[in-house]
């Protein structure tokens, strides 16, 4: 990995409750220049607001957006920020876009920032989309040579060739959020920070966008990816971090931050307990129901399974029927833990409903070789009766699947190729080149 490019040191910003910001005109920002200089020889304005809050006697008038954040990124390294709602995500890229001061702590940026925080963040809405252009270019630094050589490639990507010489603010939420993908990808900044603003776009300018992001990283140059793609996330991100709250949960592999973050949105009740007697979140005539659900292995009694290991899925079900259950089809969905479909065991796949089955009983699904690579996996239950959907419940439980010994014997694929490893066989025949 290349030079260190950024340092992030004790990090912190405060936001005061009910505060609004007074709008900065050109004579506020040129006077603060004079007053810096000033609060430099007197000493750090930003401390004594720093000191000011922890000393505050009501501290319930502000609000931590950023508790003491430090980490460290490399030339070439594409970084991952993740997190859920007002984690902090979007007030740390600001502080390093130098949009938001901090209220303590520190950042050394070595490199020219290119930032696409919000839609248009940088677009004058009175000016065409050139002008808008050459605005940006002009505010990273860059000539206008450099520009011009670009501009092309720019409008191209973005699709706005028609509506280049219209002012930005007649364009679309599309168009606007296209250009500035475009120009903030190609101005060619050492550091590119990215927002959750992909998600504006369609699916097709989102896989484009995620090219040029790996093309960028190709080039050698950083990228911070603020995401709630997790899969986007796992497939561009070498390292992540993961924020709540304003606070660092966790830094280190992608996906051993990401399966952090995902198990820590799950309630403590859905992921220790396979009791559903009890569970309210479920759906269906309720004629019957699911009142518990297991996962074994060859060896373990709990929810840890291992990957190419035998193992028994049973649900314990009851109705409020007194007589037997006539036609009774049980199926039990698996997702991994982004919500993806994985597989299903489902007696109707086999047209083997269970007939005249009791009231209360133990439906057991048997799967051979489990072909799920190490991670957490989400069990949805469903039972179907003679009438209809009688209960679904989702997240059932959640399985831990380990693995168990199998790297041994064949090479675990990345997530990022899905879930599941099929069986396969391999052969490779010579082929006469002359027919």
């Amino acid at each position: 990995m290349g030079d260190l490019v950024l340092r992030v040191d004790g990090l912190g910003k405060f936001y005061r409750i009910g505060r609004r910001d007074r709008y900065r005109t050109l004579r506020d920002s040129l006077s603060s220049l004079v007053l810096d200089g000033l609060h430099g020889a007197l000493g750090d304005d930003r401390q004594m607001d720093s000191d000011r809050i922890k000393g505050a006697v009501r501290r319930d008038e502000y609000i931590c957006a950023l508790a003491k954040i430090s980490f460290e990124v490399r030339q070439g390294e594409v970084l991952g920020i993740i997190g859920p709602n007002g984690a902090g995500k979007t007030t740390l890229l600001k502080i390093l876009s130098r949009i938001t001061e901090p209220t303590e702590g520190h950042a050394e940026i070595h490199g020219r920032v290119g930032s696409l925080l919000e839609v248009g963040t940088g677009f004058h809405p009175e000016l065409t989309g050139r002008e808008n252009i050459y605005l940006n270019g002009a505010i990273l630094g860059m000539k206008r040579s450099e520009i011009a050589r670009k501009f092309d490639e720019i409008v191209t990507f973005a699709g706005v060739q028609k509506f280049i010489d219209t002012p930005v603010k007649r364009y679309s939420s599309g168009m606007y959020v296209r250009l500035a993908f475009a120009v903030a990808a190609h101005l060619d900044p050492e550091i590119l920070l990215v927002d959750e603003v992909l998600a504006v776009g369609d699916a097709a300018f989102q896989e484009k966008c995620l090219g040029k992001i790996s093309q960028v990283v190709a080039g050698g140059r950083t990228v911070l990816f603020v995401s709630h793609n997790m899969a986007a996330v796992r497939n561009l991100c070498s390292r992540a971090l993961y924020l709540n709250g304003g606070q660092m949960e966790a830094e280190g592999v992608t996906d051993e931050v990401i399966g952090k973050y995902l198990t820590g949105t799950f309630t403590t009740e859905a992921r220790f307990s396979t009791e559903l007697a009890e569970r309210v979140d479920r759906y269906g005539s309720g004629r019957v129901r699911a009142v518990k659900f297991e996962a074994k292995g060859p060896e373990n009694g709990d929810s840890r399974l291992q990957t190419g290991s035998d193992v028994e899925f049973t649900v314990t079900y009851e109705s409020g029927a007194e007589g037997s259950l006539v036609n009774l089809l049980v199926a039990i969905g698996v997702r991994d833990a982004q919500g993806n479909n994985v597989f299903l065991c489902s007696t109707g796949m086999y047209q083997s409903h269970f007939h005249n089955v009791p009231p209360r009983g133990k439906a057991i699904c048997k799967v051979k070789n489990l072909p799920l690579i190490p991670g957490e996996y989400w069990i949805t239950v469903m039972l179907k009766d003679d009438q209809g959907l009688a209960d679904s419940v989702e997240k059932a439980a959640l399985v831990y699947v380990v693995d168990g010994g199998m790297s041994k014997i064949l090479q675990i694929p990345s997530r990022k190729w899905g879930s599941v490893i099929v069986g396969q066989e391999w052969e490779c025949y010579p082929v006469d080149t002359r027919r």
